[in-house]
């Protein structure tokens, strides 16, 4: 097992003034999985494909294992990648692109038929060894290009985006297979997505990226429990935080329709401006949030519900906000009622209103 490291990396694509990676600092310790997730065009696939050779840094060091792999080519570098687009041969058998990079190796003919099938027989694809890709489903072919950089045993995985070319039954599949593999191998592992769900469910360290700045890195509950600031919070889980314009005042937070004790006294704002002193923004989850009858609820109206089977979704406007409430299927309002919507003080994020950062 190998730790990866990078220190410094930046980079700049000729000719675009802006930096897709400014300044970038990280750690994955030997044996985890990490996945670097954010929206479209944070520099997620950039800080991947620079520690795959694929891209040159513009400046900084890049480390697999203490060995500086910074500017060296990408079949030096000891790695194994797994493609959206699969990337197999496709006039190759499913036995021979699995083997393929076992033979540039020089592999003993014996040694690569022995890993084939092992990886072979673990994923499901015996049956299927002899034939050719055009021949295989999407999940197939994904677990082929999986098998292929398994075989491999190298020092780092690195996952571009695998699962984002599959439906959804598919993924879900596919999201334990790489997670048994993972767990099974304990081999080093750099994971790219946008999807907020593949992230929760597969990593040990999740890295939040935001136009090529990290926003946070911790564990998938730290992330989700004690997010650093607005974006992060509003990034993950679905539906999305709600989030509510409010004052901060002494150790009490005030908006329209509510009020909420603050637990510690008030810190120091940075205004944008004279009268915005003292702005916050709370945020809550749809699932802390409840139906009451309580006189300090805040009222509002259903103006659409969706049905998730066993609970609904309800989209409720208030003098509040918007609110977007979990609800019991059996006993939820209908568009057009009057609700009123109670907020759990212990499950509320409180963050700057200029700065954004939590509180």
């Amino acid at each position: 097992m190998s730790d990866l490291e990078l220190r410094g990396v930046r980079k700049q694509y000729d000719g675009v003034a802006r930096m897709v990676i400014p300044d970038l600092d990280l750690d994955i310790a030997s044996g985890q999985m990490a996945v670097l997730v954010g929206p479209s065009g944070c520099g997620k696939s950039t800080t991947l494909r620079m520690v795959a050779g694929l891209e040159e840094p513009t400046a900084g060091v890049i480390t697999i294992d203490g060995r500086d792999v910074t500017h060296m080519a990408p079949a030096d570098r000891d790695i194994a990648m797994v493609f959206q687009s699969y990337a197999l041969y496709p006039h190759m058998t499913v036995f021979e692109n699995m083997a393929f990079g076992l033979r540039i190796k020089k592999l003993a003919d014996a040694e690569i038929k022995a890993r084939v099938n092992a990886a072979a027989a673990s994923l499901g694809l015996t049956p299927y060894l002899e034939r050719q890709p055009k021949a295989l489903s999407g999940g197939q072919r994904q677990r082929v290009a999986i098998g292929r950089a398994v075989v491999r045993k190298p020092k780092l995985f690195l996952f571009d985006e695998p699962l984002s070319n599959l439906d959804a039954k598919l993924r879900s599949d596919m999201r334990r297979e790489i997670a048994r593999i993972h767990q099974e191998s304990k081999t080093t592992s750099m994971y790219v997505t946008h999807d907020q769900i593949e992230a929760m469910t597969l990593a040990d360290m999740i890295v939040v990226l935001k136009e090529g700045v990290v926003q946070q890195i911790g564990s998938p509950v730290d992330i989700y429990e004690q997010p650093a600031n607005k974006f992060v919070a509003g990034f993950f889980g679905t539906p999305t935080m709600n989030f509510l314009g409010a004052t901060l005042g002494d150790r009490v937070i005030t908006g329209e329709g509510f009020s909420l004790p603050f637990p510690r006294a008030a810190p120091t704002l940075r205004p944008a401006a004279a009268d915005a002193k003292n702005q916050v923004v709370i945020g809550i989850r749809p699932e802390r949030l409840s139906l009451s009858d309580a006189s300090d609820a805040i009222g509002g109206k259903v103006v659409m519900r969706e049905v998730l089977g066993a609970e609904v979704v309800l989209y409720v406007e208030s003098a509040a906000g918007p609110l977007t409430v979990r609800a019991d299927a059996s006993a939820a309002p209908r568009p057009g009622d009057q609700v009123k919507v109670a907020l759990d003080p212990t499950a509320v994020h409180v963050f700057d209103g200029t700065s954004e950062l939590r509180l």
